[in-house]
């Protein structure tokens, strides 16, 4: 009995380690890239339109997605929501402030994991070319381009916040002055992306 207990909690060890290196490579990296990508559009729709071409024309992009995007993708948010819904919440752990972002953590990656799935069904997998006067006409829906920045903001936040878990996680911050150190930078890091990523979406908007 016991030696199934233990086998079982080395295998929810490894799924956890591997749900926040995930997190992290590769679909962190992903997030970034898509949000610097759209950033683009800052400089205008040719700008825009310059850089979706050149990540179209990269050879064997359908299996580099499948890959490297979708598959993590999809263990990191099926397996996030069964941590979202199976982990206590750590009241004697940890602070007041760390179990607030415990819990925005959870509820983040929900939202995340839903606006994926919806971004994804009316871009990428709508049918037509990716393009800047495709996002320009989605996001002058007033309930679309709330729910983008629902979504961005969400993305950025579980994304900045879960590299503080990762560093824990790995071994990187161990001590609490380091701990504390590298949730004021992740935040900092939340603030900045979340920035970048508004700022695309109102220059989609106004169709600078």
């Amino acid at each position: 009995m016991a030696v199934a207990q233990a086998a079982q909690h080395n295998r929810e060890f490894l799924w956890r380690r591997l749900h926040t290196l995930s997190g992290v490579i590769p679909v962190g990296l992903f997030l970034l890239e898509h949000l610097f990508t759209n950033a683009t559009a800052l400089g205008g729709a040719a700008a825009f339109n310059e850089a979706v071409q050149a990540i179209q024309s990269l050879p064997l992009l359908h299996v580099i997605e499948f890959v490297f995007i979708f598959l993590p993708i999809a263990y990191h948010g099926v397996f996030g929501l069964y941590v979202a819904f199976v982990s206590g919440y750590n009241a004697n752990r940890y602070s007041f402030g760390r179990n607030v972002m415990f819990v925005l953590q959870r509820v983040t990656g929900i939202i995340t994991f839903v606006f994926i799935i919806f971004h994804l069904w009316t871009t990428r997998f709508s049918g037509n070319a990716p393009s800047f006067d495709m996002v320009h006409e989605l996001v002058t829906n007033n309930a679309y381009f709330a729910f983008m920045i629902v979504g961005v903001i969400a993305a950025t936040f579980h994304f900045s916040n879960g590299l503080w878990s990762f560093a824990i996680h790995w071994g990187i911050t161990v001590g609490r002055r380091a701990q504390r150190i590298t949730a004021w930078v992740t935040m900092i890091i939340f603030v900045a992306l979340a920035a970048v990523g508004v700022a695309s979406l109102i220059a989609f908007r106004m169709n600078v």
